[in-house]
Parts: C-alpha cells; sequence; structure tokens
C-alpha cells in the first residue's frame, strides 16, 4: 500500500513541474497496487478541533481530489495531495455518509482521523458525482467487509467440523483395536505399534486445530477491535449531530425572533406611512383654503373698488337732476334707492372689517347683495343713457 502520510518530495526536487504532486502520488498509489478509480477537483476543507463548529480552509485553491482501490486489503481511500502535504487520506468504511450542506458544498466524518473533511466544489454536478461515487464505494466496502466476515464463518465452521468428524473417526479406529486387544492375547510391543501412529496423528490435528482457532480468535479480536472503533465514532458522530440539531434550534429560535421584529417594524412603517398621507392631505386641504380666502378677499376688493366708481357717479346725479326737471321725481327715487344702497354698503363693509373670520356665511349674503347692485348699476346705466338723450334732445 502506498504510504500517503510521509512527505513526497517537491516538484522541484524530483525536476517536474509545479504542480506535479499529485499525479506522482498517484503514481506512486499505482506502483503499491492501488489504482485510481474517480478524479475531480475541490477545495478542502477539515473541522475545526478545538471549537467542531467552524471550518478551517486546508488548501488554498482547489486542488486533486481521488478515489484509490487498494486491491490487496480490499479497501477504498480519499486521497488528496496539496503540494508537499497531505491533506486527505481517508479510507471508506460501510458506516460513513457524506452530507450535501449545500448545493456545492459536502461533507464526511473519518472516525480514524478523528475529523470531518468538507469539499467545496465549482459545480453542483461535480458534487452529485461526487456523492454517487462516495455511496458506490460505500457499498462496495460494505459488500467486502461481508464477504470477508463470511469468509472467517466458513473457515471456522470447517474447521471445527473438519475437527469433530477426524476425533470420530479416530474413535472408531480405536474401538476394534481394543476388542481385538480383548479378544486376543498379544503382546505389549504389538499395542505400542498400533497405538504410536494413531496419537501421533491426532496430536498433528489438534496442532492444526490450535493454530486455525488461535488465527480466529486473532481475527475475532482484530473485528472486535474494528467493532469499538466504528462505536466510538457512532458516539462522536452523534454527539457531533446534537450539537448541529442545538445549533440549529438556535438560529430558527433567532430567526423567528427577527422575523417578528421585522414584521413589527413593518406595521410601524405602514402606520407611519398613513399618518404621513393624512399630513399631507391636511395640507393639501389648508393650501386649498388659503387659496380660496386670498380669492374672496380678491373679490371683495374689486367690488370695493366698484362702490367708490357708484359713490362718484353718485355726486354728478344731483347737477344732472337740476337739469333734468321732468325726470326729478325718478332720479329723487333713485336718490333714495342709492341711499339706501349706500346705507347697506356701508353696514355690509362695516360687517365685512368686523366679522372677517366669518367669510364662508357671509359670501352668500354678499353673493345677494351684489346681484342686486348690479341691477341698480343696469338701472343706474339706463338711467344715464335716458339722461343723456335728453340732454341731446334739449
Amino acid at each position: 500500500m502506498c504510504e500517503v502520510g510521509t512527505r513526497p518530495p517537491l516538484a522541484a526536487e524530483r525536476g517536474e513541474p509545479p504542480g506535479g504532486a499529485a499525479a506522482a502520488a498517484a503514481e506512486r498509489c499505482r506502483d503499491m497496487g492501488e489504482q485510481p478509480i474517480f478524479t475531480t477537483r475541490a477545495h478542502v476543507f477539515q473541522i475545526d478541533p478545538s471549537t467542531k463548529k467552524n471550518w478551517v480552509p486546508a488548501s488554498k485553491q482547489a486542488v486533486t481530489v481521488s478515489y484509490f482501490y487498494d486491491s490487496t486489503r480490499n479497501s477504498y481511500r480519499i486521497i488528496s495531495v496539496d503540494g508537499a502535504k497531505v491533506i486527505i487520506n481517508s479510507t471508506i468504511t460501510p458506516n460513513m455518509t457524506f452530507t450535501k450542506t449545500s448545493q456545492k458544498f459536502g461533507q464526511w466524518a473519518d472516525s480514524r482521523a478523528n475529523t470531518v473533511f468538507g469539499l467545496g466544489f465549482p459545480s453542483e454536478q461535480q458534487l452529485t458525482k461526487f456523492a454517487e461515487k462516495f455511496q458506490e464505494v460505500k457499498e462496495a466496502a460494505k459488500l467486502a467487509r461481508d464477504r470477508s466476515q463470511e469468509k472467517i464463518e466458513t473457515s471456522s465452521n470447517h474447521s471445527q467440523t473438519s475437527f469433530a468428524a477426524k476425533m470420530k473417526r479416530e474413535s472408531g479406529r480405536e474401538t476394534p483395536s481394543s476388542t481385538r486387544a480383548s479378544s486376543v492375547n498379544g503382546t505389549d510391543d504389538e499395542k505400542a505399534s498400533h497405538g504410536g501412529p494413531a496419537e501421533a496423528h491426532l496430536k498433528s490435528e489438534n496442532d492444526k486445530l490450535k493454530f486455525a482457532l488461535a488465527q480466529s480468535s486473532s481475527n475475532v479480536k482484530k473485528w472486535e477491535t474494528e467493532l469499538q472503533s466504528l462505536r466510538e465514532s457512532n458516539a462522536r458522530l452523534s454527539t457531533a449531530l446534537q450539537e448541529s440539531a442545538a445549533s440549529i434550534e438556535h438560529w430558527k429560535k433567532q430567526f423567528s425572533a427577527c422575523k417578528e421584529e421585522n414584521d413589527q417594524l413593518r406595521g410601524k412603517i405602514e402606520e407611519l406611512e398613513e399618518q404621513c398621507n393624512e399630513i399631507n392631505k391636511e395640507k393639501e386641504r389648508n393650501a386649498q383654503l388659503s387659496r380660496r380666502l386670498q380669492e374672496l378677499e380678491t373679490e371683495l376688493q374689486d367690488k370695493e373698488l366698484e362702490l367708490e366708481e357708484l359713490r362718484k357717479q353718485g355726486e354728478i346725479i344731483p347737477e344732472l337732476m337740476s337739469e333734468c326737471e321732468s325726470v326729478s321725481e325718478q332720479l329723487q327715487a333713485a336718490e333714495k334707492k342709492n341711499k339706501d344702497l349706500e346705507e347697506k354698503v356701508r353696514t355690509l363693509r362695516t360687517e365685512v372689517e368686523e366679522n372677517k373670520h366669518r367669510q364662508t356665511n357671509l359670501k352668500t349674503e354678499l353673493k345677494n347683495f351684489l346681484d342686486v347692485l348690479d341691477g341698480k348699476i343696469d338701472e343706474l346705466h339706463d338711467f344715464r343713457q335716458g339722461l343723456s338723450k335728453l340732454g341731446v334732445d334739449n
């Protein structure tokens, strides 16, 4: 078997180009009876021995990772070499399991090396191929182990069966000789000559059986040692699995708490957005009311200018009355109406000045007043045109 634990010579020392250490290691393994059955490239990691949680990079870049088959020992290994350093030397057993933890990362635990190896692949397809090959090799290792156990059991059963048959044959041989000794008188030399070869044969058979039993017991001890190591590995893996499950539960709780906090913050944000929308609506309403108030003030100023003009026109009316005696009665009536209107205007002006905050209620009255005033202005305008016609006629 290839000794991958020793330091291989550097590429510069062997006169090889850089990066040829993995190829040289594979060539040495083939020379010692191991053959590569699958090769890929990946980033290699090992679990931190102190925390058993964090990953520690075992290679600075992607390196070659290969499956090797040892025909002499009927075993499988995963081997990876980074320059002059062997970073993976893991013998695959039927109890190992390769786990995909993400789309491009997988891991497995090696109880003999007392560590957990992790591989990061460039693509999900390469990870899938490596996992399928791992399962295939594990099944082959299991089959090889079952076959070796069957061979041991068969050899043990065969040894016990042959021992029982030989003992039966020897007992069958001894019975006639003792019968002959009792029935026929013979000498001691004859008895010795009959008993000597049988004892030598039994002794040789006993030695063989003792050797077979010793070998079987040694094999049993080896398998018991292997079984104990596998049990310890299973215990460590169970502990690691429990720690991982506890860590997962802890992160699930934190995730749930963060999710609840996120939902609360979203609710608060929605409430603030609704408040902002209401504030914006109130601002728009206030702006509309301010614009409407400015428009009303402008209209009021216009109406006051019109009243001033009407006053000026009312001062000209008495002069026209002296010239137009024929329409004095109508003019007097118009003056009375004008005085009434002026009083109403004065009253409205005082009310407007005093009740600026009640503009909404005064709009209707002001509109009615303006309608009446417009009618009177039209009458005055008609009356003025009539006077002008009378003056022309005169």
